[in-house]
């Protein structure tokens, strides 16, 4: 081994070591310990906790509002995935040459970077049924008969709570979609245009396939998102009324430091990572097999050709 190569390793192993200490310290020791925590009864103020086995798990799978408030997360995560399409159609005109496209893809972005807290007291002041503008603006419409409590409607709320969660992250999700198709070599377009591709063919066969990992990334960003969201509906609804708008994360953080059982709400962060880990993986099968076989058909399409040309 070289003088050179014997700098370069270390130089390498010094750099790696902050960053994996870091790891251990506030991921991997965390998770051991919140592992470790699910399987106690631990209230989060006692010096010691008594082991109980799987009974957090088992109280956690019978706990109803638990159930509900995994549906709401379910609102959540289908909102945002039908709206992704729309996300990528909205990124797909900003990158073509038009007027002030600077100026839209900043105005687009602007609500994922302001605070979720302001957000969300902003939204609860549009949508309150005393002085909101929402109503306000409705009854000036003259459809007054629309009107109604938008946040303690427990057949609405959810809805109310997932728009404005596509408000605030839909402009994140367009602007890795712009600098996806932005990354697109030009070369491969212009040789499809040239072959007479028109745009659709062209978005379809060859900007879609390039931009894949980042539609990937998207769609995970979408399964934690979904899973995680806390905040809009804390600040707003608190989960009310009732546990109509609580969220996973939220029923949480209350079994936590409302109800002073850190063991089940260790549990329930538990199945949180699980099953964020297990969607990832249904989701990276799905992708996988759609490849496959796109490849596939292309792969009988070319052949086929082949032989008519034979």
């Amino acid at each position: 081994m070289t003088s050179l190569t014997k700098k370069r390793n270390i130089f390498i192993c010094v750099c790696l070591t902050v960053p994996v200490l870091l790891l251990v310290a506030f991921v991997l020791f965390p998770a051991f310990d919140l592992f470790r925590m699910s399987f106690t009864n631990w209230d989060g103020f006692s010096p010691s906790s008594k082991f109980i086995g799987f009974e957090n798990y088992i109280s956690m799978f019978h706990n109803p509002d638990l159930w509900l408030s995994l549906r709401n997360n379910a609102i959540y995560f289908f909102l945002h995935l039908l709206f992704i399409p729309i996300e990528l159609m909205i990124a797909v005109i900003l990158t073509s040459k038009m007027r002030a496209a600077k100026f839209y893809k900043t105005m687009v972005f602007l609500p994922y970077i302001i605070n979720g807290v302001a957000i969300s007291y902003t939204f609860s002041y549009f949508f309150s049924p005393i002085n909101g503008a929402f109503d306000a603006v409705l009854s000036f419409l003259g459809m007054s008969s629309l009107t109604r409590n938008w946040l303690s409607d427990p057949s609405i709320v959810n809805f109310i709570l997932a728009f404005v969660s596509l408000w605030r992250f839909s402009g994140y999700h367009i602007v890795l979609f712009i600098a996806a198709l932005q990354s697109v070599p030009k070369d491969i377009t212009e040789a499809a245009i040239i072959d007479g591709a028109n745009s659709w063919q062209t978005f379809k066969f060859v900007q879609v396939p390039s931009i894949m990992l980042v539609v990937d990334f998207i769609l995970f960003d979408n399964i934690r998102g979904a899973l995680q969201v806390f905040d809009i509906p804390f600040v707003m609804t608190s989960g009310g009324p009732g546990y109509a708008s609580s969220t996973f994360t939220l029923y949480t953080i209350k079994t936590a430091f409302t109800f002073n059982n850190f063991g089940l709400a260790s549990t329930m962060a538990v199945a949180i990572i699980v099953m964020i880990v297990v969607f990832q993986l249904i989701q990276n099968k799905l992708i996988h097999l759609k490849s496959s076989s796109s490849k596939l058909l292309h792969g009988r399409k070319t052949r086929k050709g082949i032989n008519n040309g034979k």
